[in-house]
């Protein structure tokens, strides 16, 4: 029990520090939005969606081969683990950077950034070194040092942010109110620039500070070990790529399948920035994720039925609140849009169709609990190289037609899918029970008072923001009756406050 409850307390702290840099990077968007033109912010978009996947390939599975061998009974020396899997980043990250330098005018015209090499070479510079920091944060998982592993993430992202305002808020005031100040540094057309800068100093000032966690040690190398971790984590490679480029794949094709290329990249950037408006959903998935896979595996050891019936809890639990997340975002869309320029909201119709599509992740990931626990986690790697191939062809076929909305519908339909060939293979494989009706009921029932809302949408928002908040209480209100729920029993009160 102490073991599970200082899983929990080491998952709060990672979990709390990824869904507060999450935020506050989703911060950021009405800063680009505001300042950069679509087709500017197009180019970031784009190049940050190739940026996801090229981390990830460098990385190639390491992280988790790390805490598989460190832990291995034929290796006693978790440093040599370490030294090893260490060495090995360095050099392809290394390798990956003088590739990118040799080659940097094909490369930077194939990432949209024309004339502009230095923008490629920041970012490759930004992810050479992330890709060899990512060991040092694994490691700091494994000694258990949990604290610092969030305080150094957090320094990263205020530095991120920091430099981003500085660069790209108080620069051009200088530069219009005392340019002398800053004339030795700043270039006002460097532009977009700016922000793959302002990633780069965060991360080499990571790597500074990460110093510590990859010295004081002897490096040492072990080809045996490194061969043993490259066959344990390619699989891993493998199911990592398909589930990122699931996310990415339709930012990096958009430019290339849209006919009018000289409105692409505006696309990618209209369809880029109102995604991140659904990125609430995105935020309340990530938090379920932190604390339920610790959940499952600890709920496992339970005897008897009581452990499915949490699961189904725990799976009707999410739909009801991942509904309310929804039904707030869409009623108080006409609020929440100004987060990006008025210039992007003629892509605002993508966002309850991404909502649905990601909603649609988050009951997929719940349903992964069978193969995770049955040691089945190659069906995991089908389900998402499935999805993978369900998003290529769908903007294949749909994009050059549709623009940006087809991309949305490709998510959808991608994440739909997953679901529920996860639900239906996990019903053979691993049964569980879970109320389906109820489920439905709540889906179907926030669908139906979300298109109520629109259809009685009025060119007043004094009727709008009134009817539409009595239909999300009235949602609310449904399911804590229906529940049996009150605030009494989900608020805990101190001892002496209660009866």
């Amino acid at each position: 029990m102490a073991s599970i409850k200082s899983l929990a307390k080491d998952t709060a702290v990672y979990g709390l520090s990824s869904i507060i840099g999450r935020f506050l990077n989703w911060l950021l968007v009405p800063l680009y939005t505001n300042m950069f033109a679509e087709e500017q912010y197009g180019v970031v978009t784009y190049v940050y969606a190739i940026v996801a996947v090229a981390l990830l390939v460098l990385t190639y599975g390491m992280e988790t081969g790390f805490f598989r061998f460190a832990n291995h009974e034929r290796y006693s020396d978790p440093m040599e683990v370490y030294s090893t899997s260490m060495t090995s980043l360095a050099v392809s990250s290394s390798l990956f950077f003088a590739l990118v330098c040799i080659f940097i005018s094909p490369v930077s015209e194939a990432m949209e950034c024309g004339a502009n090499h230095s923008f490629v070479l920041l970012m490759a510079a930004t992810v050479a070194i992330d890709a060899f920091t990512a060991l040092p944060f694994s490691y700091l998982r494994y000694r258990r040092r949990p604290m610092r592993f969030a305080a150094l993430k957090l320094i990263g992202i205020a530095l991120n942010i920091g430099f981003n305002i500085f660069f790209i808020l108080i620069c051009p005031w200088l530069w219009e109110e005392a340019p002398g100040t800053i004339a030795w540094f700043y270039d006002p057309t460097f532009g977009i620039g700016y922000i793959f800068l302002a990633n780069f100093i965060s991360s080499a000032v990571m790597l500074l500070l990460l110093i510590p966690d990859f010295t004081g040690f002897r490096w040492r190398w072990n080809t045996a070990l490194w061969r043993e971790m490259l066959a344990y984590s390619f699989p891993l490679l493998i199911l990592g790529v398909a589930g990122v480029m699931n996310q990415t794949l339709d930012k990096i094709l958009l430019p290339w399948l849209v006919p009018d290329k000289a409105d692409a990249l505006a696309q990618v950037g209209i369809y880029g920035a109102n995604y991140k408006i659904a990125v609430v959903m995105v935020m309340f998935i990530q938090a379920f994720r932190f604390a339920y896979e610790p959940f499952i595996f600890a709920q496992n050891k339970a005897a008897g039925a009581d452990k499915n019936q949490a699961f189904c809890d725990a799976m009707k639990y999410f739909v009801i609140f991942a509904m309310v997340i929804f039904l707030g975002v869409m009623f108080y869309l006409d609020i929440l849009r100004h987060f990006i320029a008025p210039a992007y909201f003629s892509g605002l119709k993508v966002v309850p169709i991404v909502m649905l599509a990601e909603f649609f992740f988050g009951v997929f990931f719940n349903l992964s609990l069978w193969y995770k626990l049955t040691d089945r986690t190659i069906w995991g790697t089908w389900f998402s190289l499935i999805g993978l191939a369900i998003t290529l062809v769908m903007n294949l076929l749909f994009v050059p037609r549709f623009g940006y909305i087809a991309c949305a519908w490709a998510a959808f339909t991608c994440y739909g899918a997953m679901m529920l060939l996860s639900y239906f293979i996990g019903r053979r494989k691993h049964p569980i029970d879970y109320d389906v009706k109820s489920i439905l009921i709540y889906f179907f029932t926030a669908i139906a008072l979300y298109g109520l809302a629109t259809a009685a949408t009025t060119a007043s928002q004094w009727i709008n923001m009134p009817l539409r908040t009595l239909l999300l209480v009235i949602f609310v209100a449904f399911a804590f009756k229906r529940e049996h729920l009150s605030l009494r029993g989900l608020i805990p009160l101190p001892k002496n406050h209660r009866a």
